[in-house]
């Protein structure tokens, strides 16, 4: 098993950036495929970026790619979530998951962190 615990969230202005951190404990963190998702109010969970094992394979949703990069530090047990240009529509629950392999759903990440919060104001 791997625990995740997330990190960085918070209330910026639009334009402004944040930084997510993943934080992992527990089984072997270089196995895991990592992504973060997110869930706004009264909306479905949406997929925001993954990386892979491998540091090279990383994928994005649509609306944010160019503006969030995903990156993980094995030695660190972290994944990052470095997001520029935000907007209000990024305000949500942000929440980073592991599984075995990288997808854009989420039902194929077998464990979740808890969520950090973020909120773009206009």
């Amino acid at each position: 098993q791997v625990q995740l615990v997330e990190s960085g969230g918070g209330l910026v202005q639009t334009g402004g950036s944040l930084r997510l951190s993943c934080a992992a404990s527990g089984s072997t963190f270089s196995r895991y495929a990592i992504g973060w998702f997110r869930q706004a109010p009264e909306k479905e969970r949406e997929f925001v970026a993954a990386v892979g094992w491998s540091i090279g394979n990383t994928y994005y949703g649509d609306s944010m790619k160019g503006r969030f990069t995903i990156s993980r530090d094995n030695a660190k047990n972290t994944v990052y979530l470095q997001m520029n240009t935000l907007k209000p529509e990024d305000t949500a629950v942000y929440y980073c998951a592991a599984g075995s392999g990288t997808s854009y759903l989420s039902s194929y990440y077998d464990y979740w962190g808890q969520g950090t919060q973020v909120t773009v104001s206009s």
